[in-house]
């Protein structure tokens, strides 16, 4: 049982600051199954807790995780510098609950972005102790070659790393697509290896995270949903 009041909840759910919530319930802009509750002292139970704000229906969410198809020209970070963030794709609630991206695609990569509020799940899927494969599917300038594919398999040598880095998994998709798993995560790694290869990324996506495939989530670039518990569980490496 909830020991929140429905201020603190809205609060929590990222509707604005205290005060301001508790203003939303004292002007009766609060409904729980179709009752309008103006009293901010009110306790429900949070447990499956659905409610109406400005004609709305919400769910509460201890924490909330999201899938982000991410588009092209947007960076994720919090204060981007060139372009806007990611934040900016979803609604304005996300930001005051303190959602992050958990890990970062550079500006002009799209694709499968994870992001929450939730710290330990950010930090979990952030360490590189986890060895969980993230695919891309890489265009490339030059065509891929099974020379190409036989280097990454093999690992090349990256500027600043103390030994080759190799992809887990690479295959040719088309004469200039190729499908690359890796583990490491390091910075532009995907960019850098085909580089040190002799060849050059021109394009970026990644497709999917663990066994999350960004396919089955059928998000258009630009769309975004909460995962759900079994979506979690596909995150989690075998």
């Amino acid at each position: 049982m909830s020991k929140l009041t429905l201020d603190r909840i809205l609060q929590s759910q990222g509707f604005g600051s205290r005060k301001y919530c508790r203003s939303l319930i004292e002007d009766g802009e609060v409904a729980i199954n179709g009752e309008v509750v103006d009293d901010y002292r009110f306790t429900p139970d949070t447990d499956g807790l659905a409610f109406t704000l400005f004609d709305e229906e919400w769910t509460y969410r201890e924490h909330v995780y999201i899938a982000l198809n991410k588009p092209a020209n947007f960076e994720c970070s919090r204060k981007p510098s060139h372009h806007p963030g990611v934040l900016t794709i979803l609604p304005e609630q996300f930001s005051w609950r303190d959602v992050q991206p958990v890990g970062r695609l550079d500006h002009d990569t799209t694709g499968l972005l994870l992001m929450s509020d939730d710290g330990a799940f950010i930090h979990a899927q952030s360490s590189p102790k986890r060895h969980v494969p993230k695919v891309y599917a890489a265009t490339t300038h030059d065509a891929v070659t099974d020379e190409l594919i036989a280097q990454l398999l093999g690992g090349v040598q990256l500027h600043d790393e103390p030994a080759p880095l190799a992809a887990v998994t690479c295959r040719k998709l088309d004469a200039h697509l190729l499908e690359i798993v890796l583990e490491q995560g390091k910075y532009h790694q995907v960019k850098r290896m085909l580089a040190a290869a002799g060849n050059h990324c021109s394009a970026l996506r990644r497709t999917a995270i663990g066994g999350l495939q960004l396919n089955a989530l059928d998000l258009e670039e630009g769309e975004w949903c909460y995962l759900d518990a079994a979506q979690l569980g596909l995150l989690v490496p075998a």
